[in-house]
């Protein structure tokens, strides 16, 4: 998807049940059209969108200077109102763009109604296709078809505090028992202090320890999925994080905690890192991947980020292929990192950022450790929208539910929302 998550809260999707005419198989992108004409192209609008707009109308140029009696003009679509445009379109040939920026938690819905064409064979003849992660790819599949090309991905790892951790004598944890165990350290001897910032409400810092223990959404009441469950909200207490100020934080509340000096670790995003230099944890900090079960492993991220499509309605299949592949490429990916801090899905690219900022070496040691995502499946999108997995972990954190009880009611909300 999104996952800064600006990418965060544009993961959380609200999907509607949506069966337009053009619910067939997925066209071919390559499938012919003019190479010449007006190719148009949907992005997302950003808070401040001048740096990304700017590396685009620099790909812009590039592209039509490279193919005569064509121009290219970029609609910024605002990301609030996406699912309606992108139904809009997938219903009406006519107002359909060729190129779309879309996020990868949207994909199942935008699959299901077979708005977005097959990318396959333009990946697999692309130079720098090879180039894709089986997991960055498999994030933009649907039912066995590529259906975009990943653009960016986001991924949380751990922040800590090395001016609190020096004076306690701490190092960094190197699995979630000697996480807990430094949380509580910090909570004691730093009483204004919690020792990581949880919340009740950040299904993306929760998702990791229940992976991490062989844990999966689609079983949230397995017994590997409790135990995940167990040690994350053992964390929220009144050894590390109070219930009464911690059961219902969200990811954003926990990035302000950390930021503001109220935490000795958070969970946070590459994407947060101008909120946290924002804060008085500015130039106290560090970062490492977070840790898993056994020492040297490390936990799944969930894996945000949006991708570039083309649309199935195209008018013009195979110009559409050659601009997402221009912007989608090494250069534009590390152009987008250096304008927007977006992390590269091409190795290339994420070797060359990685080179020069040295910020990203956890995040993408993350990714390397391979990274999870949530069920494609269009039902997924009521889950969100219900709120199942927050209340679940609400529960437990504040004592209205067991772990038993609790996962076995989610497990019941998710099985009907996927099976529907």
């Amino acid at each position: 998807m999104r996952l800064r998550l600006a990418v965060a809260s544009a993961l959380a999707l609200t999907m509607t049940a949506c069966a337009p005419s053009t619910s067939t198989p997925a066209a071919t992108a390559t499938d012919g059209g003019p190479r010449t004409g007006a190719l148009k192209v949907w992005l997302f609008d950003e808070p401040n969108r001048a740096p990304k707009e700017a590396v685009v109308k620099e790909a812009v140029a590039e592209f039509t200077a490279a193919h005569p009696d064509t121009s290219v003009d970029v609609q910024y679509i605002a990301v609030e109102t996406r699912s309606e445009r992108f139904k809009g379109a997938f219903n009406d040939p006519a107002s359909a763009p060729d190129v779309v920026e879309y996020g990868n938690t949207d994909l199942p819905e935008y699959a299901a109604a077979g708005g977005l064409a097959d990318l396959g064979t333009v990946v697999s003849g692309w130079s720098e296709g090879a180039d894709l992660s089986a997991d960055a790819k498999a994030s933009a599949t649907y039912e066995g078809t590529l259906l975009g090309v990943p653009w960016y991905v986001g991924v949380r790892a751990l922040y800590y505090r090395t001016d609190v951790f020096t004076s306690l004598g701490l190092t960094a944890p190197t699995t979630l028992a000697e996480l807990t165990t430094t949380a509580r350290t910090i909570r004691s001897k730093k009483p204004d202090m919690y020792g990581i910032a949880v919340g009740g409400k950040y299904t993306y810092g929760a998702m990791p320890f229940v992976w991490a223990n062989g844990g999966e959404l689609t079983e949230i009441d397995s017994a590997a999925s409790k135990t995940g469950l167990k040690s994350y909200t053992d964390l929220i207490a009144e050894d590390n994080c109070p219930p009464q100020n911690c059961a219902d934080l969200t990811g954003g509340k926990t990035v302000d905690l950390f930021a503001s000096g109220k935490a000795g670790m958070g969970i946070l995003g590459n994407f947060n890192r101008a909120a946290v230099d924002a804060g008085v944890a500015k130039g106290k900090y560090a970062v490492v991947p977070l840790p898993g079960v056994t020492a040297g492993s490390v936990a799944p991220a969930f894996a945000g980020g949006n991708n570039l499509g083309v649309m199935k309605n195209a008018q013009r299949p195979a110009l559409a292929a050659d601009f997402l592949t221009l912007l989608a490429g090494k250069k534009y990916q590390a152009k987008m990192y250096d304008a927007m801090g977006n992390l590269p899905t091409l190795k290339s690219a994420s070797d060359e950022v990685a080179a020069k900022d040295a910020f990203v070496k956890p995040f993408l040691d993350t990714i390397t450790a391979g990274t999870k995502f949530v069920p494609l499946n269009p039902g997924w999108g009521k889950v969100d929208a219900s709120a199942v997995l927050p209340t679940m972990i609400e529960k437990v954190a504040t004592g209205k539910a067991s772990v038993d009880e609790a996962t076995g009611e989610a497990a019941k909300l998710i099985d009907e929302a996927l099976t529907k």
